[in-house]
């Protein structure tokens, strides 16, 4: 298997709510769509929002209702500090839910996290440890593609 991402898909409640939250509250571009989903084009991957009990049927799993942490999050890094806070900003507007303000952490960058209307967690970040090119493509070197 190659060392790749392709897609991350989200399973969601309700697809309308969630695509506005992303297409209109956060900007985000939708390149495709069809009934039961909506792709949004990142840089270099593909994030979809799929209805949570099609998704679980999909993958032969049950749906259940979710709750607490998933074991996972979702990651955007910014340029600076003060991006993040804007960020996270930005997130609340949409309809999005502060779960962490931005502070600085450990490891010497700064984030805080938001939960997107499914609860689905988005760090936000700026690590200046990493590098951060004009597109938004991350480099774990730093200084690379800046």
């Amino acid at each position: 298997m190659e060392q790749r991402l392709s897609v991350i898909t989200l399973g969601v409640a309700d697809l309308a709510r969630s695509r506005a939250f992303y297409e209109q509250g956060l900007g985000w571009t939708v390149g495709g769509a069809a009934e039961q989903v909506v792709f949004f084009q990142l840089n270099g991957i593909v994030l979809a929002l799929y209805p949570r009990a099609d998704l679980a049927a999909d993958a032969g799993v049950p749906a259940g209702e979710g709750g607490g942490f998933a074991g996972m999050t979702l990651a955007h890094n910014v340029r600076s500090p003060q991006e993040v806070d804007e960020v996270l900003v930005e997130a609340q507007r949409a309809g999005g839910r502060l779960v962490k303000p931005g502070v600085a952490v450990f490891w010497g960058g700064y984030s805080g996290y938001f939960a997107d209307p499914d609860g689905h967690l988005w760090e936000v970040a700026h690590n200046p440890l990493w590098g951060l090119d004009a597109a938004g493509n991350v480099s774990l070197a730093p200084g690379q593609g800046e």
